[in-house]
């Protein structure tokens, strides 16, 4: 595949720029942007346009932006809004490829505002330019002495990528930045994103490979496919950290009047970045530490920290807070303790935290340090020292950095107190190890760093649509759904609910509807005493609130008597209410039995999300300890969803009852997952209660809330997170009689898909890569096999070897920014070309492009590569030079 640059490159890479509304009016924006780039030093052309003067600073100006005699990269326009949508028109004329849009009086502005951006809109995609902003800060990229802001001031060149809804905070952390020597590769102020969103810099970002670290502060999201997509590309990439606002709902609509953006339900955004494998900072203070923790490449591996303290004090404060947020301490080694009895006081804590007493001197703490550094039980370690009449803070901060350069564990250091300390925090600061002032903001960068951990591996679980168990009844599910909707129904009845779920085989117990006192004996009789009675009501949510609900009724004459009474008592609460009738199921006797319930609500940004907590009357009482995770769920995603509540200790052994089946639980937390992807009418669900014991789990009862979606192309279109794409997997036989099984690509395939490529020859490697790889690296095999098939799709075709998959050729697409062409490439092996293998791995991509709603594909290839060339005319491919290589082919597939 062609090795191109980025499409947003022109516009973090100009080489020309003109600035709009350029002036020497003092405290102007057109002053202050002409002075920012007349003082970065930047190499390229500058042109100023301002027709009310013919030179700005004793440089020419133009009086339009058509006068230019060059074709521009970037127009930053600071003219007042209604100028706007005209200037945007001349750029696009003139052949401009990109404008920075710094005014506000847009859509935030009103209805008048909003037909401007309108308008600006319109103009720039009729001449395929690009637009940042309205209402930004504009863009820096410090390393190409680029400064194309109206902040003050400019930013070092470093590693870490900013990009902010807000620029506002893009000044302030600038201003940190400076003087605590932290740099930036880009800074990127989005304004109103109403053409270039978060989703496209973070793609640009991920490319980019002065980039190393993403740093983003986000008020609300547009498009939750396409920013989750951009999420899970670059995390798998880079360490991104994250701020969000508008997480109480009075910050909420602040956030929606400043950027015109929704803001969805604040545990699902979190559900939604631990899957992404992003870290959620709560303030700036924590971005400003965790920018000076990355800076210093501070890598994670886990969750488990080591605290040494001089003051029991400050070292129990650690350990709460640790504990409030879910940081376990290190169970340390029994041979670490042995070796810290022998090296320190009789008197020392003999657990951690590791008090290691008042009159600790440097040498004391070097010993501590150095036992847990070496102890593999610890992923980290937190050092505090409180001066003390023996402690000697500087030579202990010294002692403390030898150690932390032998060693690759993270260590965070906090030194409490002023006047004695200063010294040691330049040297900390010196030697890049995050230092503190209080052990709390200490223990929550480690929890960042060790999050971002944990998230990278969440990130990598791809999956299936379908879990791999018995299949569901699929057809059986929809046709109950199709007949409530064909009735004009939203609400599923408890028995057109429990239906669903047995479809997709969640146990659950069985229910009948009676419509009279004497049916519902005769049904009691036949399902066996004794027997649970409900009200049947689309109307009625809280059965047991209307006096609608009757429990282990034993006899047939109690049967009779309670139908009676439900229906007097419900008609007393309930007059409005309709009622179906009474529905009877078997009382579950489960002595042992927990109450849990599992749900799914639509959030309006990230679409179905899972909810599952403490069931029965006490979910609303419990609401708060409540795990949501977005589906498609696995084991491994199941395992962190259940981790992160508190309801799961009491799933243990709790009261004298054994611990409850946990493979129950997790089998129903899948089948509802699979349910959610394969059913996008559903809008809501409650199992409540689900009741698990040792023996299993049995859904009690079930409301299911369906609405009419439209038919879209995709199949999960509904679903934030494309799931893995088994019904595209199919096999056939080659000539010679070998097993080919052509399936689209997991994670998993990473080892495969190496030694694939080691294994090519030379000239198929050169023809593939357009350069003399010989393997390719880690980086890009994680891009190669971690795709998010909402926009990228690549196939592997497998035989097996010796009981072991082996790689015999590769196809892949990705979606252009258009939305409407992809690019492809394909690579088969040596022993296997000519054997009609590339054709069949061709037909199934160009068939799945198709179906996914492309119209275009096109790929590049050399001009001597005369096999391929009259292989891709042989399906239908256009052939022409090059635009911009002769050396160059390209072809171009109509698909629809």
């Amino acid at each position: 595949m062609h090795n191109e640059r980025h499409y947003l490159h022109t516009l973090f890479e100009p080489e020309s720029i003109a600035i709009v509304g350029a002036s020497e009016t003092p405290n102007s924006i057109g002053v202050t942007l002409v002075r920012n780039m007349l003082d970065s030093g930047y190499k390229g052309k500058l042109f100023f346009v301002n027709p009310k003067h013919p030179t700005v600073f004793g440089q020419q100006s133009y009086t339009a932006v058509d006068t230019i005699p060059q074709r521009l990269d970037i127009a930053v326009i600071c003219t007042p809004a209604a100028t706007v949508p005209d200037i945007v028109d001349a750029c696009g004329r003139a052949g401009c490829k990109n404008a920075i849009i710094i005014a506000g009086g847009f859509a935030e502005a009103g209805p008048r505002g909003a037909a401007l951006e309108r308008a600006t809109r319109e103009n720039a995609r009729r001449h395929g330019m690009r637009l940042l902003g309205p209402n930004c800060l504009g863009i820096m990229r410090p390393g190409s002495q680029i400064n194309l802001t109206f902040g003050h001031g400019f930013a070092h060149a470093g590693t870490i990528g900013l990009i902010s809804q807000s620029g506002a905070l893009c000044t302030a952390i600038l201003d940190w930045a400076l003087p605590n020597k932290v740099g930036f590769s880009n800074v990127v102020s989005l304004g109103a994103e109403s053409d270039v969103d978060f989703g496209e810099v973070l793609d640009y970002m991920v490319s980019d490979p002065r980039t190393e670290n993403i740093f983003l502060y986000i008020e609300g999201i547009k498009n939750a496919r396409r920013f989750m997509s951009a999420l899970r590309a670059a995390a798998r990439c880079k360490p991104v950290l994250l701020i969000k606002v508008g997480k109480h709902p009075a910050g909420e609509k602040a956030a929606l009047s400043h950027t015109g953006a929704l803001v969805g339900a604040d545990d699902v955004f979190d559900a939604a970045l631990r899957r992404a494998g992003v870290v959620r900072l709560a303030n700036v203070g924590q971005m400003y530490a965790a920018a000076s923790a990355l800076f210093s490449h501070f890598r994670p591996r886990g969750k488990r920290l080591a605290i040494i303290t001089n003051g029991g004090g400050p070292g129990v404060m650690a350990a709460d807070h640790a504990a409030d947020i879910g940081i376990p301490l290190a169970q340390l080694d029994p041979a670490t303790f042995t070796r810290l009895n022998e090296l320190l006081p009789a008197t020392w804590s003999k657990s951690n935290p590791i008090d290691i007493l008042g009159d600790a001197d440097p040498t004391r703490y070097g010993l501590a340090l150095q036992a847990c550094i070496d102890d593999d039980h610890v992923d980290g370690v937190l050092v505090i020292l409180t001066p003390q009449a023996m402690s000697d803070p500087t030579q202990a901060a010294r002692t403390v950095i030898e150690i932390a350069r032998q060693s690759d564990k993270p260590m965070v250091t906090c030194w409490m107190g002023e006047e004695q300390v200063g010294e040691a925090r330049k040297l900390f600061k010196g030697a890049a190890i995050p230092t503190f002032r209080t052990p709390e903001p200490a223990v929550d960068l480690f929890s960042h760093i060790s999050n971002y951990y944990r998230n990278r591996q969440l990130l990598m679980q791809t999956p299936p649509s379908i879990s791999e168990q018995a299949p569901p009844r699929l057809e059986s599910a929809r046709l109950v759904i199709e007949t409530a909707l064909m009735e004009g129904r939203k609400v599923l009845n408890e028995m057109e609910s429990k239906a669903v779920l047995a479809a997709f085989r969640i146990p659950i117990a069985q229910t009948v509807v009676a419509r009279s006192a004497s049916e519902a004996m005769v049904l009691a009789e036949e399902l066996g005493l004794p027997v649970v009675m409900k009200v049947d009501s689309p109307n009625i949510v809280h059965k047991t609130d209307s006096g609608g609900v009757r429990l282990n009724l034993s006899s047939l004459a109690a049967v009779r008597d309670a139908w009676l009474e439900i229906m007097d008592e419900v008609k007393r609460n309930r007059p409005d209410a309709q009622i179906n009738g009474i529905a009877i199921e078997p009382m579950i006797q489960k002595p042992n039995g927990r109450e849990l319930v599992v749900g799914m609500m639509r959030d309006k940004i990230f679409g179905p999300t899972i909810v599952f907590g403490p069931g029965g009357t006490s979910v609303e009482a419990y609401s708060s300890d409540r795990a949501v995770a977005l589906p498609p769920l696995n084991s491994v995603l199941v395992a962190d969803m259940l981790a992160s509540t508190r309801t799961t200790a009491r799933l243990g052994e709790f009261r004298n009852m054994p611990p409850v089946n946990m493979d129950a639980i997790e089998s129903v937390l899948l089948r509802v997952s699979s349910m959610v992807c394969e059913l996008p009418w559903i809008s809501e669900m409650d199992i409540n209660p689900l009741i698990v014991d040792e023996h299993g789990a049995v859904a009690v009862d079930a409301r299911i809330t369906i609405e009419n979606t439209p038919i879209t192309a995709g199949r999960y279109d509904h679903m934030a997170i494309h799931p893995y794409p088994s019904q595209l997997k199919s096999s056939f036989q080659a000539k010679d009689g070998t097993q080919v099984t052509i399936r689209p690509i997991k994670p998993e395939d990473v080892r495969m898909e190496q030694e694939f490529v080691k294994a090519l020859s030379p000239e198929a490697r050169y023809m593939r890569f357009m350069n003399t790889i010989r393997e390719v690296s880690p980086a890009q095999l994680v891009r190669l096999t971690q795709i998010d098939y909402d926009r990228e799709m690549a196939f592997v075709a497998i035989i097996d070897a010796d009981g072991a998959d082996k790689e015999i050729g590769v196809v892949r697409y990705a979606t252009n920014p258009d939305g409407e062409s992809c690019e492809f490439a394909i690579v088969v092996a040596d022993d296997w070309q000519g054997k009609g293998l590339a054709r069949r791995l061709m037909g199934i991509l160009i068939d799945t492009a198709r179906s996914n709603g492309l119209r275009y594909m096109h790929g590049d290839f050399l001009a001597e590569n005369s096999r391929m060339l009259a292989f891709v005319s042989s399906l239908g491919f256009v052939l022409s030079t090059h635009p911009e290589d002769s050396g160059l082919k390209r072809g171009v597939l109509v698909l629809n």
